[in-house]
């Protein structure tokens, strides 16, 4: 139990992060962009999503989990478009669509809790800041999310 509780709570001396960061490959550029995109997905989302599941309303209309994934690859492939006009590009599906549909679909959809769903983007800001301490468990999430965006990431 004291292994896991460190996991996610002890902060990592930084020479072991930064070579963490170079073992792994991390290309700092990339991460600020993996950060961004993260970030562009949840924005969308927040902003066009139109079924608060906890909020009683009027007409009693319930969005299916079919509508839920509907918005989620709407909002993915539009994110994808913005950013190919900036010139990059990623691919429209893959495994880093599938996890972030996984990721969206408990922290997002079926989350009951506003305020829960409302820190996905802090949640996405606080993983990829640099200048905070990182535990081996935001290490762990920062090499799945990098991975899965940068085999999908079209070479420019």
């Amino acid at each position: 139990m004291e292994n896991f509780f460190n996991y996610i709570t002890k902060p990592l001396p930084n020479d072991e992060v930064v070579t963490w960061f170079d073992a792994n490959n991390i290309v700092y550029e990339k991460l600020e962009l993996f950060a961004d995109f993260s970030v562009s997905v949840y924005e969308l989302m927040k902003n066009t999503y139109l079924g608060e599941s906890n909020v009683p309303n009027d007409t009693k209309i319930v969005l299916s989990e079919e509508d839920d994934i509907k918005h989620f690859e709407w909002c993915w492939y539009k994110t994808i478009e913005n950013f190919k006009k900036e010139g990059i590009e990623f691919k429209r599906s893959g495994e880093h669509l599938e996890y972030f549909k996984t990721f969206y679909a408990e922290l997002f959809y079926k989350q009951k809790e506003e305020m829960l769903r409302n820190g996905v983007k802090q949640f996405f800001e606080e993983l990829f800041d640099l200048q905070k301490p990182f535990t081996k468990s935001d290490l762990d999430m920062i090499l799945t999310i990098y991975k899965y965006l940068d085999k999908n990431i079209k070479k420019i």
